[in-house]
């Protein structure tokens, strides 16, 4: 059953009352929890009575991700299905469609590469080129538009930077770069699949030419879903692209919470000059050490509209190892001494409030072994924060699982879905926090996507 008369103001309505909904039954709950009169003091100790106070305070660790969260998702339009083409495909700046991979999977490269070419060729769009940077030697489709550059064994950068990080330099090298400074460079992962809307997004963006940098949605769930748990934990990903990162890049035009490494576009003499050679502690999280780079040097960011298609990680322990590197990633930036550190505060906020998260778990399980009265600000604070955050798992199954797509009882059963998977993600995601504090940390694992190259690639495009 579709919903095609709803316009996106009044989904956009509907998902503010839904919310309100979920506020509404966690302040109920955190009211029902505290309606007997304890006090900590009295109850349990001095020592142990700050220590749950200050056990409730951690979560102001999230509270500023919380604020743009809450801003982007509810006071801008979120539901807006098409782009409006401002500017002609035909005369748009010089363009480079760039993937890196390390050639694990050739398949899957060879037919993501052949989907997004058929795709720009349909659309018309000129002036551009597409390269794949790999490690390793690919059999790519036939076009006169597509080069291969393979980065060579005993390549090693200035500062010895690695994986992806030491690919993307290698591009810059002198030998190697051959772009106009005017160029723009639209970055993709192997698995990363161009939409209509996303070509069109980057097209205003790009010939606008006010920012250097931009970067848009990435949605998980299209064409064949492989593991629901794993695609129903991104769906909080997508809420915080269109809360959070929509916000901050949009609004403020500032990475303040970093960004993604993949729908990254950037202005090639821009690059250059930020660099991708950050060392080891640059090369696990490489997105975030570039933006925090850029950041500092006075660079511009905006939202660029349209969203492109990824998959999940296919298995939970795919996610797990995902989530540790990410975690692990931002931690040497935050703690790297190359960039000013208040140019990282905001992420430094999010990094802790995101390696905290078994210290909050535990404030859960202790409000029912040792229930207690607290500030009626830190009750409805806690919880507001903790309702943003449920919310977002919601929103972000909206997105994915459109009911245009799945039809009304679906699209329904998929948000109930994502929040009855809360709790599998929690699990996963403190096992990510204890394992990525306590081992290596400039380890650089690889999602496998190749079940995208068998099914997903062939899907059409929205």
């Amino acid at each position: 059953m579709a919903v095609p008369w709803i316009g996106p103001v009044v989904k956009h309505c509907l998902h503010i009352c839904l919310y309100i909904c979920v506020l509404i039954y966690v302040l109920y709950s955190a009211q029902h929890a505290a309606a007997a009169e304890i006090d900590p003091f009295d109850a349990y100790g001095n020592v142990a009575a700050v220590f749950l106070i200050s056990l409730r305070c951690i979560c102001f660790f999230a509270l500023p991700q919380v604020v743009f969260n809450f801003f982007g998702l509810f006071l801008i339009n979120a539901f807006r299905s098409t782009v409006e083409q401002r500017h002609s495909m035909m005369t748009a700046p010089k363009m480079r469609i760039r993937t890196v991979t390390r050639g694990t999977f050739p398949e899957l490269v060879f037919r993501t590469v052949e989907r997004n070419l058929a795709l720009v060729d349909k659309l018309g769009l000129q002036n551009y080129s597409y390269e794949v940077v790999t490690d390793n030697a690919l059999r790519l489709p036939s076009s006169d538009l597509l080069k291969m550059i393979l980065v060579p064994t005993n390549y090693r950068s200035k500062t010895g930077a690695l994986f992806k990080s030491r690919a993307l330099q290698y591009c810059l090298e002198p030998e190697v770069y051959d772009c106009d400074d005017s160029t723009w460079i639209v970055h993709l992962d192997e698995e990363t699949l161009l939409t209509e809307n996303s070509v069109k997004g980057i097209i205003n963006f790009v010939c606008d030419g006010q920012h250097q940098f931009g970067q848009g949605l990435v949605t998980y769930a299209n064409d064949v879903v492989v593991n629901w748990i794993t695609t129903t934990a991104d769906s909080f990903r997508v809420a915080d692209d269109m809360g959070k990162m929509r916000t901050q890049l949009g609004v403020l035009h500032k990475p303040l919470f970093s960004w993604k490494g993949s729908y990254v576009v950037t202005k090639a003499a821009a690059e250059k000059d930020v660099t991708f050679d950050n060392g080891p502690d640059g090369s696990i999280a490489e997105d975030c050490f570039f933006a925090m780079k850029a950041f500092e040097r006075g660079y511009t960011f905006n939202w660029i509209e349209g969203e492109m298609w990824e998959k999940s990680p296919f298995t939970l322990s795919d996610l797990l190892k995902q989530r540790k590197r990410w975690i692990q990633g931002i931690f040497l930036v935050v703690h790297n001494r190359d960039i000013g550190f208040r140019y990282k505060v905001f992420l430094a906020l999010s990094l802790y409030a995101w390696l905290s998260l078994p210290l909050s778990c535990l404030t859960v399980l202790l409000n029912f072994t040792h229930p207690a009265t607290y500030p009626q600000w830190l009750e409805v604070l806690s919880a507001w924060i903790a309702s943003v955050n449920i919310y977002m798992f919601m929103f972000g199954a909206l997105k994915s699982f459109p009911f245009r797509r799945l039809g009304l009882l679906k699209g329904i059963f998929s948000i109930i879905g994502a929040v009855l998977f809360i709790p599998v993600n929690v699990v996963v995601e403190n096992i990510a926090v204890i394992w990525a504090l306590f081992s290596e940390k400039h380890q650089f694992y690889i999602v496998d996507k190749n079940f995208l190259g068998r099914s997903a690639v062939d899907a059409a495009i929205v």
